[in-house]
């Protein structure tokens, strides 16, 4: 074996966040753009140009959603199991919703009826947006509690609704994955383009870094005064299959800021997320684009790290039974599932990277009204 059972554990906690900032930092300004794109764009051409910008590359980047969803279900199979019942309703919703985009990006072009590409205009706009609100909710779910119990043959049963899914707490953290996506798909546009389209660009950059900096400020208050938390006392150390029965809960307001208590250089995650927010604010203002692109993925990656350092070593913790809540220690595969999808992993990860990085290469470059008015029988 590559590491003891523990150290896999933690160890594939954190190569699972990793994953999930890679899919937030590349789909992310995928959903981004598609949310500006009624409104960035003034007539169909300036549309196209944004769609151009990230139409070669935006399927590659669910590779890394793929990626994310078998390893969750590998690694945490109980985890897996309990957020795609419970979340059933949201799941379907973020799916389908999903759908739109693709025929969106493929069929919006074929005709050149204004209504035809304003529904798809439409369509893709739905697309992006409801995912990124859907996913801001769940998290703020997490945060809160999700109703659920197993009996004693480990079947899972959920106590909640989907309307229950849609409180106040989870609405901002929605709110804020989609303030953080807007902000970062209008930085990464901004890169790729110029003229009229980069300044609209820039000041919704600058409008959302700050609408990000609030709400993030927001659900921090929340969290710290008003959610109540939860704190692991103890858990049966020598288990070695998954097993949510055995352990001590405490749960009690402020207790998700118990890790940054113990550990301080934890609070490097929340740092980043206000700082990232407010250099794309100042880069945007300076026209310095690039450096825009990259505080806004310091945004993203700190707003992530939040999360999974506040709620450590928890993925699922149960509002209704809380002993039984779903933790890094007793909801993880046996020890030589984890070392296989490790070696799998050290293998794939790399071509994965490897592979993305040169199809970006390849596809860089500035797409302006000029682009598309002499390659438009070859563009979305």
């Amino acid at each position: 074996m590559l590491f003891d059972y523990p150290t896999l554990q933690v160890l594939w906690w954190a190569l699972v966040g990793v994953v999930l900032i890679i899919l937030a930092l590349t789909m992310g300004f995928d959903l981004g753009i598609g949310m500006l794109l009624p409104f960035i764009g003034k007539n169909d051409t300036e549309r196209r140009v944004a769609l151009n910008v990230i139409g070669p590359t935006w399927d590659g980047n669910q590779v890394w959603l793929i990626f994310g969803g078998g390893a969750i279900f590998c690694v945490w199979p109980m985890v897996y199991a309990t957020a795609f019942s419970g979340f059933y309703v949201a799941m379907l919703a973020l799916l389908w919703s999903l759908f739109l985009r693709p025929v969106g990006f493929e069929y919006r072009s074929k005709m050149p009826n204004a209504m035809w590409r304003r529904c798809w205009d439409l369509g893709i706009f739905v697309g992006s947006f409801v995912p990124a609100l859907i996913l801001g909710v769940a998290f703020g779910n997490l945060l809160r509690g999700v109703p659920f119990s197993f009996d004693e043959t480990f079947r899972m049963t959920y106590g909640g609704t989907f309307l229950g899914l849609l409180n106040p707490f989870a609405i901002i953290v929605g709110l804020v994955s989609v303030t953080m996506l807007v902000m970062h798909g209008a930085a990464f546009l901004a890169v790729r383009t110029e003229g009229i389209i980069q300044q609209r660009c820039r000041k919704a950059v600058s409008g959302f870094a700050w609408l990000y900096i609030l709400l993030f400020a927001l659900a921090g208050l929340w969290i710290a005064y008003v959610l109540k938390g939860y704190t692991l006392l103890s858990f049966d150390q020598t288990a070695r299959i998954a097993n949510p029965f055995d352990s001590t809960v405490v749960v009690a307001a402020g207790a998700w800021l118990a890790n940054y208590k113990t550990y301080h250089w934890m609070i490097v995650a929340p740092v980043l997320g206000f700082l990232g927010a407010l250099l794309a604010f100042i880069f945007a203002l300076a026209e310095k684009y690039a450096a825009t692109f990259w505080s806004s993925c310091l945004a993203i990656a700190g707003t992530i790290l939040t999360a999974g350092f506040s709620m450590f070593p928890y993925l699922i913790p149960s509002s209704s039974h809380p002993k039984q809540s779903l933790t890094v220690w007793n909801a993880t595969s046996n020890a030589y599932s984890l070392n296989t999808l490790l070696i799998a992993a050290i293998i794939l990860l790399p071509l994965i990277a490897i592979y993305t990085t040169f199809v970006y290469r390849k596809m860089w470059g500035t797409i302006s009204n000029k682009t598309i008015e002499d390659e438009s029988h070859l563009l979305y």
